[in-house]
């Protein structure tokens, strides 16, 4: 079986390559010609998901599947939330939205969070869609240089460390991601 994971995001792709069985041929946007960046202008992270795999099934016409992740704080009524990757503005880099958020926190004790990873699967015509959660708290400093986004500050409940502290393998147990992805490939197993 081949998929597109819709995705330019280089990580993304490493690490669910990482989690999908042999047997599914994974395709990158980049395989199938498609270079241009996808529309993600919905106001939820379903609705981004569901709007980037629409994108590349109508134009490209492969079964395809496309993720959206956003980091959930409770003490920002879940912000940054659909707005993760672009908190601090639109040419942000990952650490100006990490400084934006602990500065936002500076002065709040309570720092209960959530990443949450939707992924809308275009497959025989129909979308199927998958949610992978992963609860724990924004840390005070950054800590760790695995992983990407907001890794440094995010440890999972139960865990001592943050997820780019913590081995690739053990994030791919627990992440939001993996969540998910171990849905989307339960799903594809009774295809």
């Amino acid at each position: 079986m081949e998929l597109v994971f819709a995705t330019n995001n280089a990580n993304k792709i490493k690490e669910v390559q990482a989690l999908i069985p042999q047997h599914i041929k994974l395709l990158s946007l980049k395989d199938i010609g498609c270079y241009e960046e996808l529309p993600e202008t919905q106001n939820s992270i379903e609705g981004n998901a569901r709007q980037k795999a629409d994108y590349v099934t109508s134009r490209y016409n492969y079964d395809c599947f496309a993720d959206d992740t956003g980091l959930e704080v409770d003490a920002l009524k879940g912000a940054p939330g659909v707005y993760s990757a672009r908190y601090a503005g639109a040419h942000c880099s990952p650490n100006d939205n990490m400084e934006k958020l602990l500065h936002k926190l500076k002065d709040i004790p309570l720092r209960k969070a959530r990443f949450k990873t939707v992924i809308a699967l275009n497959i025989n015509q129909g979308t199927h869609m998958f949610t992978g959660i992963c609860n724990g708290i924004i840390t005070r400093t950054k800590k760790g240089t695995n992983g990407f986004g907001y890794d440094p500050i995010f440890r999972p409940d139960g865990i001592n460390e943050t997820f780019a502290e913590m081995d690739i393998n053990l994030k791919n147990k627990i992440s939001h991601r993996a969540k998910a992805i171990n849905q989307l490939i339960a799903f594809l197993n009774t295809v």
